[in-house]
């Protein structure tokens, strides 16, 4: 039809018949297909406008009104006792309540090291927090696999499945957002607004890691990881009206980060380890 169109537009005296308009006059045909194409462009303006604000809004996460439950596990890839565990969270990647009801975070530990086996994720500062933990709960001796629900230990980690399923009480509500998943702002409302100090603790997280052990308790095991802390920073807030605040940086693409990225934040009292609030979410 198109074809048609043209060749008709190249010799008009050739494509005589009764409706042929005069020289100089556009062809019902030629009207039809301006009206059709013009009458496209609003829509298309739109669509176009629309993809591009998409692309502009910052991503936000923010948690219920109720306590949203922080989940931490302390792991080697040097033990041989912490992939039973380390699989047991993978399997948190499909629950329900996954960044609603609980955030979970999986802190590799460099103390077993010296066995063999370098743990690729381990670090100093980890084994650090875990021997905060410890001090706190007057234990002499830290040890992998090691979970923490809210600051308290939980050596029978069987049965967390059911306890992250409870509802969580009436908690203070934290809320983070970021326009380009680099620069981040935090926005933490407690119950009972007052002059307190508070700190925001951000962990960059890595899922579907895999790591093919070659000495060491697990060697010959190809180990997969979930939630991996691949970076954290400490950000004291700052009051605002009822609220507290801050900006900090942490960029997905830090330190040759793989895996699937997500974020997990969590505000404390300064020196304290027991969360308030927590809040995360996949970054991709």
């Amino acid at each position: 039809m198109i074809t048609a169109f043209d060749a008709c537009s190249a010799n008009s005296r050739h494509c005589g018949d009764p409706g042929t308009p005069a020289t100089g006059q556009r062809s019902p045909i030629r009207r039809w297909l301006e009206g059709a194409i013009l009458g496209q462009v609003p829509s298309l303006i739109a669509l176009v406008a629309i993809s591009a604000n998409a692309q502009n809004q910052p991503l936000v996460f923010q948690s219920a009104a109720t306590r949203t439950a922080l989940l931490e596990l302390f792991t080697s890839e040097g033990c041989s006792s912490c992939p039973p565990a380390e699989t047991w969270l993978t399997s948190l990647t499909a629950a329900a309540g996954l960044w609603k009801d609980f955030v979970p975070v999986a802190f590799h530990v460099d103390y077993w090291d010296y066995l063999g086996w370098r743990d690729p994720w381990s670090a100093r500062e980890f084994s650090d927090r875990q021997r905060a933990y410890a001090a706190a709960w007057a234990n002499t001796s830290v040890y992998t696999p090691g979970f923490v629900l809210n600051g308290k230990e939980c050596r029978d980690w069987s049965g967390l499945t059911d306890v992250l399923k409870s509802p969580g009480a009436p908690s203070e509500t934290l809320k983070v957002s970021s326009a380009d998943l680099d620069h981040w702002q935090v926005w933490f409302t407690p119950l009972t607004p007052g002059r307190e100090n508070y700190e925001a603790h951000a962990a960059l997280l890595a899922s579907g890691l895999t790591s093919d052990v070659k000495a060491g308790e697990n060697q010959g095991r190809r180990l997969k990881h979930d939630f991996v802390v691949t970076a954290l920073t400490r950000i004291p807030l700052k009051t605002y009206q009822d609220a507290a605040w801050a900006q900090f940086v942490l960029s997905k693409t830090a330190k040759g980060q793989t895996g699937r990225p997500a974020l997990a934040v969590w505000v404390t009292r300064p020196g304290r380890t027991e969360p308030l609030q927590a809040v995360g979410g996949w970054l991709r």
